[in-house]
């Protein structure tokens, strides 16, 4: 059985509002939370693996394509 990861998409919105409801989302965010970030924003697909990197989360590229990129997020910490 796949696990069910929940599914934040941020395809209606262009930089830097993906970043904001991201961090947003992180806020009640628990160590070990998995979560599906859906982008298109060019801005945001280059920024946001970026900025969850340097934060210490996990960051996994699971579908990339010219329009779009499909990122699986496993938090490792609780951000200040």
């Amino acid at each position: 059985m796949e696990p069910h990861w929940e599914q934040l998409d941020l395809t209606p919105w262009r930089c830097p509002e993906p970043l904001i409801r991201l961090k947003l989302w992180l806020r009640g965010a628990r160590a070990g939370q998995s979560l599906l970030i859906l982008l298109k924003d060019p801005g945001s697909r280059q920024d946001i693996p970026a900025w969850l990197l340097r934060q210490g989360h996990q960051v996994q590229r699971l579908q990339e394509s010219d329009a779009a990129l499909t990122l699986r997020l496993v938090v490792q910490n609780r951000p200040s």
